[in-house]
């Protein structure tokens, strides 16, 4: 049984496919399991996954029409089931996996634009349900594509390999970190994809909160991205201003995440560093705006949601549209609004604990 999971988005869609890989493998040990992925992150992850027989990685918007079909082409007919992970509501991704041409191909009917995204081309599939986790709607939908049912509900799986926890406290070591205080991490960035930067709580909230939480409790912070986050990264730094405040600057995912392993609290934005650090078993303060919690909140590990829980929320939900506001006073009301003490408040909750 040769099964293709086609994970065409982030990082945080793929961290969240790994509990239900861990289930279906485990009913079907003898299966074949390949992944087909775009980003560079989603594919460090998966690659760590004894799961996994094969990883594929093809970058489908930097290739071009033919050169993708050509690729397409070279996969068709090599597997009898294949999955696009949850969330999936684009046509481009429906059509890639209807081209690979499994005979049995898993897919979730959307409450919005599912037609126009051309979900039909899936042969078995699911409803979406908006009370469920994205965990669990992979899990769902892995058990209607191979027909079995199992209660468990696992936690997310990035294993880290020992030259990520070296890489860790090498970086502690260079820096002259302090060990004997508390780690806060930030992540102050998300996918720009979709207008989706409007999720972001603003840097200078992130600033005035570093300063707060450096004064009051005595805390290192540590801020997180990626490279192309370099420039939010040393704004904040500059702001903070502080021989406490770090920019972390690791050469690959699974450095990043042997580094937020060792934060006390991670604070973060709606992002792939969110479930990374879900993954890691961390305190997680979580800034949501328009965002449906109950899709993506951390799994299996301790957090807070700080929301103001606007009526007009959540109004992101997946489609292939760019994420807007309908508000007339206040443009994203709902993650702008959001004060510096609110969040602190959640910190220190953390931190409180561990003293």
């Amino acid at each position: 049984m040769k099964i293709l999971v086609v994970a065409l988005a982030g990082i945080g869609d793929a961290l969240m496919f790994t509990p239900a890989l861990e289930l279906a493998k485990k009913e079907f040990p003898d299966a074949m399991f390949d992944a087909l992925v775009m980003s560079k992150g989603s594919e460090d992850i998966f690659r760590r996954l004894p799961q996994f027989s094969k990883v594929l990685r093809f970058d489908f918007l930097s290739e071009g029409l033919i050169r993708s079909l050509k690729y397409i082409y070279k996969l068709r007919g090599q597997y009898d089931y294949s999955i696009n992970v949850y969330p999936a509501n684009r046509k481009e991704y429906n059509i890639i996996q209807y081209l690979i041409g499994a005979k049995h191909r898993a897919g979730v009917r959307y409450n919005r634009m599912d037609k126009n995204s051309l979900g039909f081309l899936n042969t078995v599939r699911i409803p979406e349900d908006d009370a469920l986790h994205n965990v669990e709607e992979n899990i769902l939908q892995m058990q209607s594509l191979l027909s079995f049912s199992a209660p468990e509900r696992p936690a997310l799986n990035f294993p880290l390999f020992e030259e990520d926890e070296f890489a860790a406290e090498s970086f502690i070591a260079v820096n002259n970190i302090r060990r004997d205080v508390p780690y806060v991490g930030f992540h102050a960035g998300c996918s720009p994809l979709k207008n989706h930067t409007k999720r972001r709580w603003d840097p200078d909230n992130f600033i005035e909160l570093g300063k707060k939480l450096i004064t009051e409790s005595n805390v290192n912070i540590l801020i997180f991205g990626g490279p192309e986050e370099n420039e939010l990264k040393t704004e904040i730094k500059e702001g903070i201003n502080s021989s406490n405040c770090f920019v972390t600057d690791m050469k690959n995912l699974g450095e990043s995440a042997a580094l937020i392993q060792k934060c006390d609290v991670f604070v973060t934005n709606d992002s792939s560093l969110m479930h990374v650090a879900s993954a890691m078993q961390r305190k997680v303060v979580a800034v949501i705006g328009p965002t449906n919690s109950a899709y993506i909140h951390p799994w299996k590990t301790d957090y807070k949601i700080v929301s103001l829980h606007l009526e007009c929320s959540p109004c992101f939900f997946y489609s292939p549209k760019h994420l807007a506001c309908t508000r007339t006073d206040t443009e994203f009301k709902c993650v702008r609004e959001i004060s510096v003490d609110m969040v602190s408040g959640a910190v220190h909750e953390y931190l409180d604990q561990g003293n």
